[in-house]
């Protein structure tokens, strides 16, 4: 299939993660149009004049503040909206805040761009993703999340200062839930095809372990670290969603880990959403890649699934 046209993409939030995605949307040659939709209308203005005038130096960009209506002819809605995790919070513990948040907004929006693509942001991604499509109405390929998109990113940056090579040369996963029981898969991440084993040369089980366990728990607590000393994330999340963006936008089949519904696969029994490697292309998801894990990974990855399971079931969301 070609490349799409220029497209219109509306954002659902305007606080610092819709405000840095669409100013990193700026830099996509084929988003031509953003609106900005925040429950507070003065500071969705704001940013988009700021935004409209960086827009002056890069290339032409429609750029502005406005409502559901406003939204009419948008390929995307990225779902911004939403309670900021504090310091100390969980994703998790904002799940019954965001659910109403979403429950109340996006039902208007899909009035006004039924056949938009649905890409969540807000937290926990992988529940409110869930959330959104029951709402919708949409196809499973039509709903997805961020995930663990910029997850992945943090494995291979952290991996790449302790392998001192180019992240672009890395390939690792991170599955699941986005948050506390997210899985590094550490079973298939290799540097241009070599194994960590080989590449890395380790000495023996006990640096292994130390380096693996390492690793994993900084990728898992970035963002409270982040969070802790800046107060939210931003940077980072824009860009991951900047890159789904232009994914389904360029129809380019990349495999990314976003969130998105899953149901039968690795023995799991029911329906949630969690993040694996996806193609994503025009239709958003449009294949999920079931990669070989090792016993302890599936294990892990079960635990995470039956954790947002267990709360998606709280939410008596209807049937």
């Amino acid at each position: 299939m070609p490349l799409q046209g220029p497209a219109k993409v509306a954002i659902i939030g305007a606080g610092y993660v819709g405000a840095s995605t669409a100013f990193a949307l700026l830099f996509s040659p084929i988003v031509k149009e953003m609106v900005l939709v925040d429950i507070n209308r003065r500071r969705a203005e704001g940013e988009a004049m700021d935004l409209a005038h960086a827009a002056t130096l890069i290339r032409p960009v429609k750029i502005y503040a406005g409502g559901p209506a406003d939204c009419a002819g948008a390929r995307i809605i990225i779902f911004t909206a939403g309670a900021n995790q504090q310091p100390g919070e969980t994703r998790l513990d904002l799940v019954h805040r965001n659910t109403a948040i979403v429950r109340e907004v996006l039902p208007p929006l899909l009035q006004y761009c039924p056949d938009a693509l649905i890409l969540m942001v807000a937290n926990p991604v992988d529940v409110l993703t869930y959330v959104a499509w029951k709402i919708s109405g949409l196809p499973e390929n039509k709903v997805l999340g961020s995930g663990t998109v910029l997850d992945s990113a943090r494995f291979r940056h952290l991996l790449s200062r302790h392998l001192h090579v180019d992240p672009r040369n890395i390939h690792a996963y991170v599955i699941g839930e986005h948050g506390d029981t997210e899985v590094p898969i550490w079973s298939l991440a290799n540097v241009a095809g070599v194994d960590l084993e080989e590449f890395y040369l380790l000495d023996g089980t006990t640096e292994e372990e130390t380096f693996r366990t390492g690793i994993s728990r900084q990728v898992r607590e970035a963002a409270y670290e982040i969070i802790e000393r800046k107060g939210a994330t931003a940077y980072g999340v824009a860009l991951a969603l900047s890159r789904i963006t232009e994914s389904i936008l360029r129809d380019e089949k990349s495999v990314l880990t976003v969130s998105s519904v899953i149901r039968g696969l690795y023995g799991l029994e029911g329906e949630v959403a969690f993040s694996l490697p996806c193609l994503v292309g025009s239709q958003g998801r449009e294949k999920i890649l079931a990669i070989p894990l090792g016993a302890g990974e599936l294990a892990a990855l079960r635990h995470s699934a039956t954790t947002l399971q267990e709360i998606i079931t709280r939410l008596r969301l209807p049937g």
